[in-house]
C-alpha cells in the first residue's frame, strides 16, 4: 500500500472520527464549566460585598429603614454588602404605575436581607426571579373547591404574596409602613421572604431546610406544638394576648412567616413567651436579634 494511499485512509478516518471528536470536547467544556461556575458566582459576589456603599442608598437607609442603625456596626455592613449582591442580581418590576426607583429598591432589599444577616455567604434567594411592586394593595382572584364539584371564585386584596418559583409581589405602601415601624412586629418584606426561605426546597409548609434529622425532628415538635397552642387558644379567650398575631394560626407556613415578622421586631416578648420557638428561629437564622 502506498504512502499516499495510507495518508487517504488516516484522513478519512480522522474526518469519520472528528463530530465524536468534537461532542467529547464540547461535553467536556461544559463539564469545566459547570464546575466553575460556583466559583465565578461567589467571586463576583465577594466583589460587590466588598465595594463601598453608595452613599445615596445609605441615605436611603437611614430615611426608610431605621431598624438598620439599630444593628452592630458588624451587621450592618454585612447587612450593606448583601444588599449590593441582591440588586445586582434580582431585578424589580413596578405593576399598576409604581415606578421603581433606588428608594424602592433599596428600602425593600435591606428588608429581605435581614433573613441572611447570619450568613456572610447566603444563597440570596435562588429560587426568586423577580420582584414586582404595586402602590398599594393588588387584587388577585382564588378559587377554593367546596366538595361535590362545586368552587367559589372570590377576589382578595393583598399587601403581599410569595411564589415558590419566581416572584415576590409586594404592595409598596405597606413596604413602608413595616419598615417605618420596626418593633411593631407587623413586616410585609419579612413576612414574604421567610415564604421564599420555606420554599426553598420546593412547597411552603413551615419547615424550612434543616441540614440533619434531629434539627428537623426538633423544628417540627417545637414549631407545630406552638402552632396548634395558637390555634387552641384563641377559641378559649378572646383576649388572648399572644405577642403572635393570630393570623399565624391560618396554617404552618404563615406560622412560620409572622414568627419570623416577630422575631426580628419584638425578639425580647417572643423570647419571653416562647423561647423554644424564639430559640429555633435564632439557629436558623444564626443571629440572636435580643442582642441588638
Amino acid at each position: 500500500m502506498s504512502r499516499g494511499h495510507l495518508d487517504r485512509v488516516s484522513l478519512a478516518a480522522f474526518t469519520d472520527a472528528l463530530p465524536l471528536l468534537v461532542l467529547v470536547t464540547a461535553v467536556l467544556l461544559g463539564g469545566v464549566a459547570l464546575l466553575a461556575q460556583p466559583w465565578w458566582l461567589a467571586r463576583g459576589r465577594a466583589r460587590l460585598r466588598s465595594q463601598p456603599f453608595p452613599p445615596a442608598w445609605r441615605r436611603i437607609l437611614r430615611r426608610r429603614v431605621p431598624a438598620v442603625a439599630a444593628l452592630p456596626p458588624d451587621l450592618q455592613q454585612r447587612l450593606k454588602g448583601h444588599v449590593q449582591v441582591f440588586l445586582a442580581e434580582k431585578p424589580f418590576i413596578g405593576c399598576g404605575g409604581q415606578a421603581i426607583s433606588d428608594e424602592v429598591r433599596v428600602t425593600i432589599a435591606a428588608q429581605a436581607c435581614l433573613l441572611l444577616l447570619g450568613h456572610a455567604r447566603p444563597d440570596y434567594y435562588p429560587r426568586l426571579r423577580q420582584i414586582l411592586v404595586y402602590p398599594d394593595a393588588f387584587v388577585v382572584d382564588r378559587v377554593q373547591p367546596q366538595g361535590g364539584g362545586v368552587v367559589h371564585e372570590r377576589r382578595q386584596a393583598l399587601a403581599g404574596e410569595s411564589w415558590s418559583r419566581g416572584p415576590v409581589i409586594l404592595a409598596w405602601d405597606q413596604v413602608l409602613s413595616g419598615a417605618a415601624d420596626p418593633v411593631d412586629g407587623r413586616n410585609v418584606v419579612l413576612h414574604e421572604f421567610a415564604h421564599q426561605i420555606d420554599q426553598d426546597k420546593g412547597v411552603a409548609d413551615g419547615r424550612p431546610w434543616r441540614p440533619t434529622r434531629a434539627l428537623r425532628r426538633r423544628w417540627a415538635a417545637v414549631m407545630d406544638g406552638a402552632w396548634q397552642r395558637l390555634r387552641q387558644a384563641p377559641s378559649q379567650d378572646s383576649a388572648w394576648p399572644s405577642v403572635i398575631d393570630p393570623y399565624a394560626a391560618t396554617d404552618p407556613a404563615e406560622f412560620f412567616a409572622v414568627v419570623t415578622e416577630t422575631f426580628f421586631e419584638r425578639p425580647r416578648a417572643l423570647a419571653a413567651e416562647a423561647p423554644e420557638v424564639y430559640r429555633e428561629l435564632a439557629l436558623l437564622y444564626q443571629v440572636h436579634p435580643l442582642a441588638w
